[in-house]
């Protein structure tokens, strides 16, 4: 080696990394043009871990802590670089240092519904969204499998590969769950935390620990959305008496906030005289005998078994709503 190319070498002294850009998993030390010395520092601080690799082969790794190199310290790359008679120096080697800061708030979806098969409503379409974080557990791993020679490797690289990730375990899980989507909606930690279960080996792999994962929203489709709440409705109507008293009493009240003359009037009066008409005949009439309401049709009950046809396909919605309106005049 001439003289002159000996002088343009540079030789590191320290080598550390100061996380200067927020979002960085993984940084590779700019090694180009420069040589470690035999005896140089490396400074790894609290929430990394630094890795020295040979030839695309992982080398020595180091937690955090000030350490001098040498072979020694540097057990593996010494093998590696057959110093085992003599350390070169000054050496050249990739140096990777990784971030283990847990990534908080990372948001995962679903861009489109999942079909699952649910025990009550059949094949539905669901939709999904939460947060989840995570951070580097395997340092060899994430980087044979994720960041390998980059120089900077970012949470932003990361983000559409664990989000396909979250969204084939999660319909795979869905898939042979067998859990009904109401059971789903009512009991969504634990849903949560039965996802975070399924979802973390899909994690690992990559070198990465899930560490939370949080199911924030679930909804079915509009059209199915719809049907359930016509279904809870219809719930309120089986003690008409009970629901036509407190409608009438409802219109007495908005009738007195809402002073209008002979209008209001009217409406009070005549809300006065259907909650008369209510609570009278339920004195005048009382329920009839056990053996005499059996042999009359319940409309209420029509209406239930009626949902139910609907709920199945085999009614449609108009012949439903049409039969609805009968069974209603009945009661009125």
């Amino acid at each position: 080696m001439s003289l002159f190319g000996f002088v343009k070498k540079q030789f590191v002294d320290v080598i550390q990394w100061t996380e200067a850009e927020a979002g960085t998993l993984a940084f590779r030390y700019p090694m180009e043009g420069m040589e470690i010395q035999n005896g140089g520092q490396l400074v790894v601080r609290d929430t990394q871990s630094a890795m020295f690799a040979n030839e695309g082969k992982v080398a020595d790794t180091f937690g955090p802590g000030t350490y001098t190199l040498t072979t020694r310290t540097l057990p593996i790359l010494t093998y590696l670089q057959n110093w085992d008679k003599a350390f070169e120096s000054p050496f050249k080697s990739d140096v990777y240092f990784f971030s283990l800061r847990e990534q908080t708030n990372q948001t995962w979806g679903t861009a489109t519904p999942i079909t699952v098969r649910d025990s009550e409503f059949g094949a539905v379409r669901i939709r999904a969204n939460g947060i989840y974080s995570y951070k580097i557990k395997d340092l060899a791993t994430f980087w044979t499998k994720l960041s390998g020679t980059s120089d900077r490797y970012t949470v932003a690289d990361l983000e559409g590969q664990l989000r396909a990730t979250i969204l084939t375990a999660m319909a795979s899980f869905l898939g042979g769950s067998g859990t009904a989507f109401l059971d789903m909606a009512a009991r969504q930690q634990v849903f949560s935390d039965s996802l975070k279960e399924a979802i973390a080996p899909a994690f690992a792999q990559y070198g990465l620990e899930l560490r939370t994962f949080l199911v924030q929203s679930l909804s079915l489709p509009e059209e199915v959305q719809q049907h359930l709440d016509k279904l809870s409705s219809m719930g309120m109507f089986k003690d008409m008496a009970r629901y036509t008293a407190f409608q009438a009493a409802d219109s007495l009240s908005t009738a007195a906030a809402n002073p209008g003359g002979m209008a209001a009037a009217g409406v009070g009066l005549g809300a006065g005289v259907a909650l008369g008409q209510v609570m009278a005949g339920g004195l005048a009439n009382p329920a009839p005998k056990p053996e005499a309401a059996a042999t009359v049709t319940d409309p209420f009950a029509a209406l239930e078994r009626l949902g139910e046809l609907l709920q199945k396909g085999i009614l449609t919605q108009a012949e439903f709503d049409a039969k609805k309106a009968e069974l209603l005049q009945q009661i009125r």
